[in-house]
């Protein structure tokens, strides 16, 4: 029987000798700390957001050199998805990569720093675009868009790969920040729509939209402690001379209204005369002194139609679709004392605008309704109006909406019987949008004329031509022949538009119609 001597231990009982492993342990790199879920957040959410407002407010700093087609409007919406899609891959590859801290402050700095060079890119490269088409505003949407919308479209993965330390929450983490990137380009999209736009100039909101992105960065860069005083500071400088030149560059406006770039020039042979230019485009004429001089062929046309469609000198009541330089209402109130002019403008701003440079008045006899003509016309009563004058068609642009057979048919319930409708219209050769129009305005008027210019052969030049409607026989002195004017029959009309289809609500395709010539 096995016995054990008292505070012995027996040999299989002993603790085991320590050896020293002759092997080393891998060790494996701590991840990089998360940004606080707020900061991440903010970031998130500002990213995004600069991104929207930046498309939105390309429109409008492209419109005065390549107009405000659908055309223009899908190149820069193509442009940035392309820009967003690009920097969300780059920036998830470099997350991967390099020092994420410092990636998200050099993607903040950049973005602000590219958002600041997007107006004087814009005003440099549009001049030379002009005239050029859809590939031209393509053009410099890439050049002036698309960076910035890279580099910030990049802050989102890499945000994402920072605050990824638990794989059972990655759901949770990127749904979260999904979610507060989808706020930012909420809040971007309307905050410009219905805050900055009408607060202020486009450059203007994209200036303080680059220096937030840069102040923010720098923020980030002092508490992380990854970035040195002096490249601290030289981004500073960096951004302040961006920031100058953004605000200094020219522009080629001196308002931007709701809807334009607006602009007044001195006639340089009438010192009275005033040209109203509306996205680098002319497209009225006011005498400051004398409200009955028309300069411009196509509101001389108009006025005569008015005139021969109404002999004498009763008052009408007339509606006018587009105000413009309100050079045809004011031209009716001096010519015919007690009429009426209602003028339907979308763009309160341009009246506002209109009255300091112009010398516009409002009163009774001339009221002004703000908003979407196509909404507004149907508070205007039926059978009222002895004439109405569409004048809301540009050369760069026609709003389809103006354009099709059921709005043609509310400008009918709107005319007494035997009223008169008068068109203006821009197109250049093959003219498919004006043909199109013709036939629209056929398939609701019995009769249509029109004024314009044309070539040896009698056949429409193009140009601006005024089209001429209505529900009975029109009187041969509707016929105008002033600055060069030729007035097409109606069986010339209906040449002219053979085989051009109506335009309607569920078909109007007039960007692609319009033939846009400077």
């Amino acid at each position: 029987m096995a016995t054990r001597q008292p505070g012995k231990r027996p040999k299989s009982a002993r603790a085991p000798k320590r050896t020293t492993p002759t092997t080393t342990a891998t060790t494996t790199a701590e991840p990089p700390r998360g940004l606080p879920p707020l900061a991440a957040a903010a970031i998130v959410f500002m990213a995004a957001g600069a991104v929207l407002i930046l498309e939105i407010l390309a429109v409008r700093l492209l419109a005065p050199y390549v107009g405000l087609t659908l055309e223009t409007t899908t190149s820069i919406i193509g442009a940035t998805l392309a820009g967003i899609a690009g920097g969300a891959a780059i920036g998830g590859m470099l997350a991967d990569r390099t020092d994420t801290r410092l990636l998200i402050v050099r993607l903040l700095i950049a973005g602000g720093m590219l958002a600041l060079l997007t107006v004087p890119l814009v005003h440099w490269l549009g001049p030379g675009a002009r005239g050029k088409g859809d590939l031209a505003a393509l053009g410099i949407t890439l050049v002036a868009l698309v960076p910035a919308a890279a580099v910030l479209s990049a802050a989102s993965p890499a945000v994402a790969h920072l605050q990824l330390r638990d794989l059972t929450r990655s759901g949770t983490v990127v749904g979260r920040l999904s979610a507060w990137g989808t706020a930012g380009a909420l809040i971007g999209t309307f905050g410009t729509g219905f805050v900055l736009i009408p607060l202020m100039p486009a450059s203007t909101a994209i200036l303080l939209t680059g220096a937030v992105l840069i102040v923010a960065g720098l923020a980030l860069a002092v508490s992380t402690h990854r970035v040195s005083k002096v490249a601290l500071v030289g981004a500073a400088v960096i951004g302040i001379g961006l920031g100058t030149l953004s605000a200094t560059s020219s522009s080629p406006c001196q308002a931007e209204t709701t809807y334009h770039c607006a602009s007044v020039a001195v006639a340089a042979d009438a010192p009275n005369g005033r040209t109203l230019l509306l996205d680098n485009i002319a497209h009225s004429y006011v005498d400051l002194k004398d409200p009955t001089h028309l300069k411009f062929p196509y509101s001389q046309w108009i006025a005569d139609a008015i005139n021969g469609a109404n002999p004498g000198k009763q008052s009408l009541n007339v509606v006018f679709i587009g105000g413009g330089g309100f050079t045809l209402p004011r031209w009716l109130l001096a010519t015919r004392p007690g009429s009426q002019a209602h003028v339907l403008e979308v763009d309160g701003e341009l009246v506002d605008f209109d009255k300091q440079k112009l010398g516009l008045r409002t009163s009774p006899d001339l009221r002004v309704t703000i908003g979407d003509a196509r909404i507004n016309l149907k508070d205007v009563p039926t059978d009222s109006a002895d004439v109405v004058v569409g004048d809301a068609f540009g050369s760069y642009v026609i709003p389809w909406h103006l354009a099709t057979k059921e709005w043609t048919q509310d400008i009918k319930r709107v005319m007494k019987p035997g009223g008169l409708y008068a068109l203006n219209i821009i197109d250049a050769p093959p003219l498919e949008a004006l043909r199109a129009e013709i036939a629209t305005l056929r398939d609701v008027f019995p009769h249509v004329r029109m004024v314009g210019y044309s070539d040896y052969d009698g056949k429409p030049l193009g140009a601006n031509a005024v089209l001429l409607a209505s529900d009975q026989p029109m009187p041969a002195a509707v016929d105008s022949e002033r600055a060069d004017g030729v007035t097409f029959s109606e069986a010339e009309v209906a040449a002219i538009a053979s085989g051009a289809s109506v335009l309607t609500d569920d078909n109007a395709p007039v960007d692609q119609l319009l033939t846009i010539k400077d």
